[in-house]
């Protein structure tokens, strides 16, 4: 039986004014996703995506936000997005996301996924294959002044798990070793980082040894 084409979540070339006419121009997708928002005070808060398109979401969190803040949230499977409050509701607030044309195309190609991932192979389930590592220490770098060490987890050509006491906000840079990051989730037992530049194999070798499949 041949298979039912993937839906597409298209992109938009600019951000809409507001979140109705947001909802006018993009297709919205209602899809549930756990991640953490960063408000203007830089206070960090728990949130549940409930409905995102390429220029807008919404999503329920206990946070008390006001509108026109300017919000960083980072979703597990779909990474940061930020953009002002345009509308509170009982339990969460929706916001448009600003970013550039390339930022929404990348967009729309991570809801693609999300929305046909029930479809797909298994082997499409990871956005980048993963090298777990035994023994591999490296400096973090919060600030110029602030280095902590840390133990890599795993890598993969966009990033890595880190175990470490540092606890940077979500969204802020650091540095690991001499990679440039962007730190986009807090876990038990230290954070995750997304690299800045996508790196290649033998680029991560250099940084961090050979790792196991």
């Amino acid at each position: 039986m041949q298979s039912p084409a993937p839906r597409i979540a298209q992109p938009a070339a600019s951000a809409p004014a507001c979140l109705a006419a947001e909802r006018r121009r993009h297709r919205r997708v209602e899809i549930t996703l756990l991640g953490r928002i960063m408000r203007a005070t830089r206070q960090e808060y728990p949130a549940k995506l409930i409905d995102i398109s390429v220029g807008g979401a919404a999503m329920m969190s206990a946070a008390a936000v006001e509108i026109g803040e300017r919000i960083v949230a980072y979703f597990d499977h779909l990474g940061g997005i930020e953009g002002p409050v345009v509308r509170t509701f009982d339990g969460g607030f929706a916001m448009t996301i600003a970013a550039s044309r390339h930022k929404r195309e990348k967009l729309a190609a991570q809801l693609t996924w999300l929305i046909n991932r029930d479809e797909l192979p298994e082997s499409f389930g990871r956005r980048h294959e993963r090298y777990t590592l035994e023994s591999c220490t490296a400096t973090l770098r919060i600030d110029a002044e602030t280095p902590a060490e840390a133990h890599v987890r795993d890598v993969s050509i966009s990033g890595a798990l880190l175990e470490t006491e540092a606890r940077p906000a979500l969204g802020s840079e650091v540095m690991l070793g001499k990679l440039r990051c962007r730190v986009v989730r807090h876990h038990a037992k230290g954070i995750a980082v997304e690299f800045k530049d996508v790196q290649g194999s033998e680029s991560l070798r250099r940084h961090f040894g050979r790792g196991h499949a």
